[in-house]
């Protein structure tokens, strides 16, 4: 496996990280034993990078990723842990908006730190900027974590150019998570030439679009209960039908690559930059075993054209999320 720095102050992890929040939340049911089994084939494979949130399931996702971990204690110094925090949400599930303020930020690590059994996090960062507090105030509270020894390095997601720039200015931030791939391009205008600017890693999720550049998705799956892409807008009407005319249009320059199309998304995203970690949502070992055939394809500049034509910058339908959820977006924000 090889490696790639989350930034030039941050951690070397592995070239592709493993995201582990469709093991319990928002993706419909998951199987357990299938999901540790993942857990122990990523570690197997050279994984090092796994991220996660402490809203995730409301806690679930932590204590899964405690009990894969087990017995793994000499694994520990490899393994980055990658925690999302500040969600909040009611006992029915439903969102109840995010909360940065420097007590509640100590607050969830406490509680992160024990449900994970571990004795420090080694990348933490809000999951949505709070506009309400002061990024300043927010990112100062995880520097005071990081000298307590409770956090290795301070991260951010989906925070927009002048935000990452406060944060920076803060404290030194290793990576900015945000959704980058094929159908989600919008980091390119201001967000990543200011990452690259500060020396700040991009960690990718959403490189398959939740599934839908998968090359494994229909217009007729049924949706099950608990799966968010049921409400998605780019899964939806005839926006699903135009995105699925794009994967096929993908899926032709795959073939030509003796290549499944999950793969070659997973590649394109690889092959922005150094600075770019990509996030594979694998849930099952079949997955997860595809989306590492990613690392042995060698994408040329003939390969990168066929793909720009394929799938152009800007040609996917609907938003990336609903409208009540971009809403909360710092990285949406012009």
């Amino acid at each position: 496996m090889s490696t790639r720095a989350l930034g030039t102050k941050g951690p070397q992890v592995s070239a592709i990280g493993l995201g582990c929040m469709g093991m319990s939340d928002l993706y419909g049911p998951a199987d357990r034993t299938e999901s540790i089994a993942t857990i122990h084939a990523a570690l197997e494979a050279g994984i090092t990078l796994l991220d996660t949130g402490d809203f995730y399931g409301m806690g679930h996702n932590e204590l899964l990723i405690r009990d894969a971990l087990q017995g793994r204690s000499r694994d520990r110094e490899r393994i980055v842990i990658s925690v999302k925090f500040g969600g909040l949400r009611s006992p029915d599930g439903s969102w109840l908006g995010y909360d940065g303020r420097p007590a509640a930020v100590k607050n969830f690590l406490a509680y992160s730190l024990r449900r994970l059994g571990t004795d420090y996090v080694d990348v933490y960062r809000l999951a949505r900027v709070d506009p309400a507090v002061p990024i300043e105030e927010t990112v100062g509270a995880i520097a005071e974590l990081v000298k307590a020894g409770y956090v290795r390095y301070a991260g951010l997601s989906e925070a927009g150019a002048d935000t990452i720039r406060r944060a920076h200015a803060t404290h030194p931030i290793s990576d900015l998570q945000i959704e980058y791939s094929l159908l989600s391009r919008g980091i390119e205008a201001d967000i990543l030439p200011t990452t690259r600017k500060l020396g700040i890693g991009i960690t990718a999720y959403g490189v398959l679009s939740r599934g839908l550049i998968s090359g494994h998705w229909s217009k007729d799956r049924a949706a099950v209960a608990g799966d968010f892409r049921a409400h998605s807008p780019r899964f939806s009407g005839d926006n699903l039908d135009r995105n699925l005319a794009l994967v096929e249009a993908l899926r032709k320059v795959a073939e030509a690559k003796g290549s499944a199309v999950a793969p070659i998304a997973i590649a394109w995203v690889l092959s922005r930059g150094d600075d770019i970690v990509p996030l594979v949502g694998a849930r099952r070992r079949d997955r997860l075993s595809e989306a590492l055939r990613s690392l042995d394809v060698k994408l040329t500049a003939e390969d990168l054209a066929q793909i720009e034509r394929a799938v152009p910058a800007g040609a996917a339908a609907g938003e990336r999320y609903a409208a009540a959820q971009m809403a909360h977006l710092d990285s949406e924000r012009r």
